[in-house]
């Protein structure tokens, strides 16, 4: 299994080189490997309530960024940018069709907010950031999972080889914590 892994990741430093230097056999590879997952986190956010095609297009704009920035994506991190620009791409679908954004979205897109509050949210961007970095493995590889990569309990459960009863028990345990950090100002 870790050979597996050491493969994995040697192929992927390669096609990554080889996608900075202009090699459209190596975004190939990529769109293979990763568009499964790109498309479920943009499924997640755009359906059912936008059109399959809204969803496709999404998809392929995020495609498109990977071949036009690739010289910008640090090596092992491809799939992190891949989520990011899956979810990025989903809000500017929701917003192109004047949908509205999820709760959470919704929360950061206030507009006309004072410095004061733009400064708050940064600090507790900041404190939510350590808290999640100070969680102990697994638990914080679920979490990112889960809210980060947009991976269900069932998807989290079955790559990490554990019961969903304890992947929520994790992720509720996650939230007690995160909450306790936030409303304590710790971290």
């Amino acid at each position: 299994k870790a050979k597996g892994r050491a493969v994995t990741r040697v192929d992927e430093r390669a096609m990554l080189a080889a996608l900075k230097d202009g090699d459209e056999g190596a975004l190939g590879w990529f769109m293979e490997r990763y568009a499964g997952y790109a498309y479920a986190i943009i499924e997640r956010m755009l359906l059912p309530g936008l059109p399959r095609s809204d969803a496709e297009e999404a998809l392929a704009d995020v495609f498109i960024s990977l071949w036009r920035s690739a010289k910008q994506v640090p090596e092992g991190a491809v799939r992190p940018y891949i989520a990011a620009m899956a979810r990025n791409r989903a809000r500017d679908a929701l917003r192109a069709r004047h949908a509205e954004l999820p709760l959470e979205e919704a929360e950061l897109e206030i507009p006309g907010r004072s410095p004061e509050q733009a400064l708050t949210e940064s600090e507790t961007r900041e404190r939510t950031r350590r808290a999640v970095d100070a969680m102990g493995e697994p638990d914080r590889e679920i979490f990112l999972r889960h809210y980060f990569y947009c991976q269900g309990v069932a998807e989290i459960a079955l790559a990490l080889d554990m019961n969903t009863n304890t992947v929520k028990t994790r992720l509720r345990r996650g939230r007690e914590k995160l909450r306790e950090v936030l409303t304590k100002g710790e971290a």
